[in-house]
């Protein structure tokens, strides 16, 4: 008789912050990331799964070769997780207190609740729904006509649009590229028997994480996961992802849209390694963001004087497993200059480097951000869980910051980001020029 697996705890503290939280292994298979502060009247939950809308092709040992499920699956599994013979899950919130949501990105899904009150009543019905689905042909048909409003929605979404036009000029292969939510077409391929297969390869708890901050006690926590998870199997599920060329797909894609001022994305599509390493440079790019055109730097501030940018514009650095990028998008009535501009901007500082103060100047307001994410709970869960799918602490991303240098920015700089990796998405009213030509 196999021995039954038993629940662990491990403190995770850093001196240099002053912060500490509780990494629970539980006999479930389930790791619960949880972390009690004092002063707050609200904790913030979060139920998530490492598997989000680019898990399209996966092998299980009953398999002779990877199979693609439809685009968009991940997202359908999150709306029909909430309904099953007792009602919809929002309905037991609500008798609690709770507030309740989801969502599904890219590389995770994830559900959750913040409340004041009954916060182990509200824990039981979070891990209850998400590990006891319930689908029928009937509900499954019902839903495609739902979220096919909702792709039809973001279809004349501007901001949702120029994003993924930018994924879309990027990306060759990989399914970044298409709309989290999938296609109508893609959905319309969707039934009962697919969703549970998906469900019951991804939504294994040793491939889930349970992360709480704010007002709650450990215990309580630990309490609630005994009573309601059972031991899961082992996790035995590949996934496989295209390769991505180097090269981006195109330069440039625009479209028209009802929108009052153009909007534009461009991005700069770097190479992408392990998940610990991606969130490793993502923490250089994040500072590169800052000194090639944040608000602080003389770089903005002469677009701004010139009419080119508002207050709409910003950067990004994004990191999703094996892939890496970095954005700077807003409104312009110039699309194309601000995007020659910004690479302009690149090239100076490629070949002039980082002055000193700007880089200390960045460094702080980079790590201001970092530290002022401990005081929401909602920040602190959503980054223990973040964190942990890359196979980093929470607090190691801090420590990582503080041992970034002007040499290592530069020289992420002169080997990462390269021109001819870069694409600008635009998005003009109607009737204007729609020149979806390459650079």
């Amino acid at each position: 008789m196999a021995e039954e697996r038993k629940t662990t705890v491990e403190t995770v503290s850093s001196s240099l912050l002053g912060e500490k939280y509780y990494r629970v292994a539980h006999k479930s298979g389930v790791t619960m990331l949880l972390c009690p502060m004092e002063g707050f009247s609200t904790a913030y939950a979060l139920f998530g799964t490492n598997y989000g809308s680019m898990d399209v092709e996966f092998k299980t040992p009953e398999d002779t070769d990877f199979v693609e499920v439809p685009a968009g699956i991940a997202h359908y599994l999150e709306h029909k997780l909430f309904e099953n013979e007792e009602g919809d899950a929002f309905q037991r919130f609500a008798a609690t207190g709770a507030n309740a949501n989801a969502y599904t990105s890219f590389d995770k899904t994830c559900y959750l609740f913040s409340c004041t009150q009954n916060f182990e009543q509200s824990l039981e019905i979070l891990l209850d729904f998400v590990t006891r689905p319930y689908f029928t042909e009937e509900t499954v048909q019902k839903e495609q006509g739902i979220i096919g409003q909702e792709i039809r929605m973001y279809d004349d979404n501007p901001d949702w649009q120029v994003y993924f036009n930018l994924l879309k000029a990027m990306y060759q292969k990989n399914p970044v590229r298409v709309d989290i939510a999938g296609t109508v077409e893609s959905i319309a391929q969707i039934d009962k028997d697919l969703l549970y297969r998906c469900y019951n390869h991804f939504y294994n708890l040793r491939n889930m994480v349970i992360a709480i901050a704010g007002n709650f006690t450990v215990e309580s926590a630990i309490e609630v996961a005994d009573r309601v998870l059972k031991e899961a199997e082992p996790l035995l599920t590949q996934r496989r992802v295209p390769d991505e060329p180097e090269e981006v797909s195109r330069r440039k894609l625009e479209m028209e849209l009802e929108v009052a001022a153009p909007i534009f994305q461009m991005g700069f599509k770097l190479r992408g390694g392990s998940a610990e390493e991606n969130m490793r440079n993502q923490i250089l790019d994040e500072v590169l963001v800052e000194i090639i055109a944040g608000e602080t730097t003389s770089f903005y501030r002469e677009l701004y004087d010139k009419g080119l940018i508002n207050a709409t514009f910003g950067g990004e650095a994004m990191s999703v497993r094996s892939l890496l990028s970095v954005t700077f998008g807003g409104e312009s009535r110039e699309p194309e200059k601000v995007y020659e501009a910004i690479l302009e901007r690149v090239r100076e500082l490629k070949r002039d480097g980082i002055e000193e103060d700007l880089f200390r100047q960045c460094k702080k307001t980079i790590y201001g951000r970092y530290i002022g994410m401990f005081s929401r709970p909602e920040a602190v869960a959503s980054a223990l869980l973040a964190s942990h799918f890359t196979g980093l602490e929470l607090y190691s991303m801090v420590e990582e910051l503080g041992r970034v240098t002007r040499e290592k920015l530069e020289q992420r700089l002169r080997t990462e980001y390269h021109e001819e990796w870069s694409s600008l998405s635009v998005v003009r009213g109607r009737g204007g020029d729609n020149d979806e030509d390459g650079i």
